[in-house]
């Protein structure tokens, strides 16, 4: 005999960021979307600070946000253990705390993140890649975490597998997996299906999909079937929960304006 097999394909929605990750536990391993301060799911990440209890973090994102804006929020409030990153940027309390032996650090080239976070959606266990090989981030020793005094390194990278593929040298780079996903999308239907504005898609839909949970914040929720199917970056089936955001800040990283719009790159000495 066969049996029916029934799947709910719509995305619970919830009334808040608040309720949307109540169930969340400290030392959780989140996966977060957005680049800069562009396309970041501020609403659930102030969500996540206001929950004082959830410490211990293994955070991965493309980057950690600025002084007192994206997922700094949670660096100065001292509920990230171990910040996973492509680059720290503008934020000064990090480097800080990483130099006190306050938070650990590990970098990750910006390319060989979204694979990790695509593999790891994807049911691939690891991969090879060319990126690193023959430097520290293949011999290992890059400091991780410091001691209090910032003079002695207590944790540092282990060395990277290396294999000769079709007379060319490869490290092996394993996947990324997390316990929840925080993106950031633009439009969504009442069945999680979702348009991500341009830059913001940038590592949301691969955060999404490499999470056992994945909650999406939007600027707005249609009815379902509203949205062309053509226009749909990332499907329901990989979203678990949706809610409509409620402050959107929209923070600029970096503000420069024109005092004439005909102003070109070498007047204004942008490099």
């Amino acid at each position: 005999m066969f049996r029916l097999v029934y799947r709910n394909f719509t995305a619970k929605i919830f009334k808040s960021s608040k309720d949307a990750i109540a169930d969340m536990q400290p030392g959780s391993k989140l996966l977060v979307g957005g680049f800069g301060l562009s396309g970041i799911p501020e609403n659930l990440i102030r969500a996540v600070k206001n929950r004082e209890d959830l410490t211990n973090l293994t955070v991965y994102s493309n980057n950690c946000g600025i002084s007192d804006a994206g997922l700094a929020m949670l660096v100065r409030n001292n509920q990230i253990k171990r910040m996973c990153l492509s680059f720290i940027g503008g934020n000064d309390e990090l480097e800080k705390k990483f130099l006190k032996g306050e938070i650990e650090i590990e970098m990750i080239p910006q390319g060989t993140l979204a694979e990790k976070l695509r593999a790891g959606g994807s049911g691939i266990p690891a991969f090879y890649t060319r990126t690193g090989y023959g430097t520290i981030l293949e011999k290992g020793g890059i400091p991780i975490l410091m001691s209090k005094d910032g003079k002695k390194v207590l944790i540092q990278s282990e060395p990277k597998e290396t294999k000769i593929i079709q007379g060319k040298e490869f490290i092996l780079e394993h996947s990324i997996n997390g316990d929840y996903a925080l993106i950031k999308g633009w439009k969504a239907d009442t069945k999680g299906n979702i348009v991500f504005r341009k830059t913001a898609r940038n590592l949301n839909p691969d955060c999404a999909k490499a999470a056992k949970i994945t909650i999406a914040e939007v600027e707005e929720i249609v009815p379902a079937g509203s949205i062309n199917p053509d226009h749909i970056h990332l499907p329901g089936i990989f979203v678990n929960r949706l809610v409509k955001g409620e402050i959107f800040e929209k923070r600029i990283e970096k503000k420069l304006l024109m005092e004439n719009p005909t102003q070109t790159k070498k007047t204004l000495n942008l490099r």
